[in-house]
């Protein structure tokens, strides 16, 4: 699409909560925590991941890339979260609020595309456990990881280009937290009914379609868990799903939610709080789901820190 280099807006301000200015000294602090403790958190699971070479199989290599992913998001859209909620007037470029949008746009596709992939993963193991060596082998697991990533790029490329290709006359106030879409196209001052067409398409091929299989996967694993014999044997199998399955349940619930909606379903405070749920709770949550319901996890983990304490007390 021809860019129109037309624009009067050369900045956007990022309102957040403004209209709440003692809500916004609270939720400062709490972000702040969160961000931290995500950091903290993913960082630990790719460390412990990258170290332990019993862990190096495809399922805790997916989870791997999460992590990747879901630092990078929180890396993103955290840090201008923070300086929204701690300043009266937050001023962000043209080119700033575009950089912005697509990352939001590339982990975020890349994360739907993951979490499909993840399901097949436990899809394979637990209905195929025979064949899974075959079904899921190391050529399969790069075409799925490099799949989802290539597909967030695709997703990310041509959605900000295409949005940042409209004109923008003002005003120039995004009432949101950061750079979505779906905020930043209501400043747009031209017709953008083609454009939320392919977005809703869109999203309904990157958000539902992967979503619709991945429940597809789990109703099939489901039945294959009720048939196992052994107790112990339907207890692991459902702690594994049922990790992913929250996380699926949590990121997907409120994805949908937010893109899946006509332009004045919600009101501008519920979008916010919406967009929180994926962008602060979900890169949060993994980690601690994944670690404290994964019995190898756990062990890797205790693993790691009790090497560090020998070669502490070894240097000491």
């Amino acid at each position: 699409m021809k860019r129109q280099n037309q624009s009067s807006v050369v900045e956007f301000i990022l309102l957040g909560f403004s209209n709440f200015p003692e809500l916004q000294e609270r939720l400062f602090g709490i972000f702040l925590v969160i961000y931290v403790v995500t950091l903290m958190g993913n960082a630990i699971v790719i460390v412990v991941i990258s170290l332990n070479q019993r862990l190096h199989v495809p399922m805790y290599l997916f989870l791997l890339n999460l992590s990747v992913v879901e630092v990078s998001f929180s890396a993103i859209i955290t840090p201008e979260m923070l300086v929204v909620l701690s300043t009266e007037k937050t001023t962000v470029s043209f080119v700033d609020c575009f950089a912005q949008m697509y990352f939001i746009l590339l982990f975020g596709g890349t994360e739907c595309f993951l979490l499909g992939a993840m399901a097949y993963d436990r899809f394979a193991a637990i209905c195929h456990p025979l064949n899974y060596q075959v079904i899921m082998n190391r050529g399969v697991f790069m075409k799925l990881v490099m799949f989802s990533w290539i597909s967030g790029i695709m997703v990310a490329t041509v959605q900000t280009t295409w949005v940042f290709s409209f004109l923008f006359c003002g005003p120039n106030e995004i009432n949101h937290l950061s750079c979505e879409t779906t905020a930043v196209l209501e400043l747009v001052c031209a017709d953008t009914f083609l454009f939320e067409i392919f977005a809703f398409t869109g999203t309904i091929l990157i958000v539902m379609v992967p979503f619709l299989l991945i429940l597809l996967s789990y109703t099939r694993v489901l039945f294959a868990i009720l048939k196992m014999p052994s107790t112990t044997g339907r207890q692991k199998a459902f702690s594994t799903c049922a990790s992913h399955l929250t996380s699926v349940t949590l990121f997907y619930g409120t994805a949908n939610m937010t893109y899946l909606q006509p332009k004045s379903g919600y009101s501008p405070e519920t979008k916010k709080l919406m967009s929180l749920s994926y962008s602060l709770l979900t890169p949060l949550l993994n980690p601690l789901i994944y670690t404290l319901q994964n019995s190898d996890m756990k062990r890797a983990l205790i693993k790691l820190c009790q090497r560090n304490v020998v070669l502490h007390s070894l240097i000491a």
